[in-house]
């Protein structure tokens, strides 16, 4: 029987804890776990806990830790995506799945053809719910570390800051994905609705970007990363 995993925010070790707030609402008044269930837990460092509750109340969990052991290996590829900012549920999507394909890092981009604008508290916000996305996917998938997901950035700030042994941006019309040699590290640049401009294919070249595609069809910019960091963990990382 698969035990229930849930993802702490704060350092854990064997013994007893009182889990934060908010986790422990979650697994006592949503869950509904309670004394005497066993649960497995990790806080982003590579390792993961079993315990058991010893007590679940209104406003408070205490957890025993009883084994320790070393979670999931990450992709020897490290990758990071730069997804082109989109509305809504498209970009929830993305960064589900990248997190379960096991991307290390993700910046949103704002770009020409960008039709979300994010500012002050909103933007906050907005990083806080993909925080959790990405949380929610590393509980379901077993990893046991946490991607990075960074604010927003315009494209040439990503471009100018992003360093990687390839750097790759997806264009429909270039060479294929796998004309290239073994990366360790990789970037990622996929557009949002609507594309990458062209004179923005142009400036990620420029700073030295290869244009790479993936098929002859040209996919949706939610369906885009899922695929690309697919092919990649294929060619170069741990599928």
């Amino acid at each position: 029987m698969r035990l229930s995993r849930f993802f702490i925010d704060a350092p854990l070790s064997l013994g007893s804890h009182d889990l934060p707030e908010a986790q422990a609402h979650y697994i006592g008044r949503v869950l509904r776990h309670a004394a005497g269930d066993a649960v497995q837990l990790f806080d982003g460092s590579g390792q993961e806990f079993v315990g058991e509750l010893l007590e679940v109340g209104k406003k408070n969990v205490r957890v025993e830790l009883r084994e320790q052991f070393a979670g999931l290996a990450e992709s020897p590829l490290r990758i990071h995506l730069g997804q082109g900012l989109s509305r809504g549920e498209r970009m929830d999507w993305a960064i589900q799945k990248a997190t379960e394909l096991g991307v290390a890092e993700i910046t949103p981009i704002v770009s020409e053809r960008c039709e979300v604008r994010l500012k002050d508290e909103r933007a906050d916000k907005r990083l806080a719910h993909w925080r959790q996305i990405a949380v929610s996917a590393c509980e379901q998938c077993g990893r046991s570390v946490l991607p990075v997901i960074h604010p927003p950035l315009p494209l040439a700030d990503w471009l100018a800051q992003t360093a990687a042994d390839l750097r790759l941006v997806l264009h429909p019309v270039a060479e294929p994905l796998s004309g290239h040699a073994r990366p360790t590290s990789l970037a990622f640049l996929i557009g949002p609705e609507g594309g990458l401009a062209d004179a923005e294919v142009r400036q990620a070249q420029a700073a030295g970007y290869r244009a790479a595609r993936l098929g002859p069809r040209v996919l949706r910019t939610e369906t885009a990363p899922v695929v690309a960091l697919a092919v990649a963990q294929q060619l170069w990382g741990d599928f």
